[in-house]
């Protein structure tokens, strides 16, 4: 299996930025599509960004859209989540997220994912 550990999270005032970041380790990474996902209280895990197996496609929730940058890097196993100009609203634990894929489809749906990470929180002050 691969295990996924996220880091980076932290309390900030809106309008700051955070870097999450993903380390992976078990099977080759590069194998594996990977995703963000984010989830508040009484709320459903939702989908923020996703990233195929070699980088080359990504996909954004519109919420997050020119604010949020994904990117992974092969050789130290890593995924990363910029995040700039950030609201309230983005206040949730993040988790990241892994599946076996050689392909460029990006995948946003968390059953179209097999191991997560133990989640990081984000929180962003008014």
């Amino acid at each position: 299996q691969v295990q996924l550990r996220e880091s980076g999270g932290g309390l900030v005032r809106a309008g700051d930025s955070l870097r999450l970041s993903c380390a992976a380790s078990g099977r080759r990474f590069s194998n594996y599509a990977m995703g963000w996902f984010r989830q508040a209280p009484g709320k459903e895990r939702e989908f923020v960004a996703g990233i195929n197996w070699s980088g080359s496609s990504t996909y954004y929730v519109d919420f997050v859209k020119g604010r949020f940058t994904v990117s992974r890097d092969n050789v130290k196993n890593t995924m990363h989540l910029q995040m700039n100009s950030l609201k309230p609203e983005d206040t949730a634990v993040y988790y990241c997220a892994a599946r076996e894929s050689l392909e460029r489809t990006v995948y946003s749906g968390p059953i179209e994912y097999g191991y997560w990470g133990q989640g990081t929180q984000v929180t962003v002050s008014s």
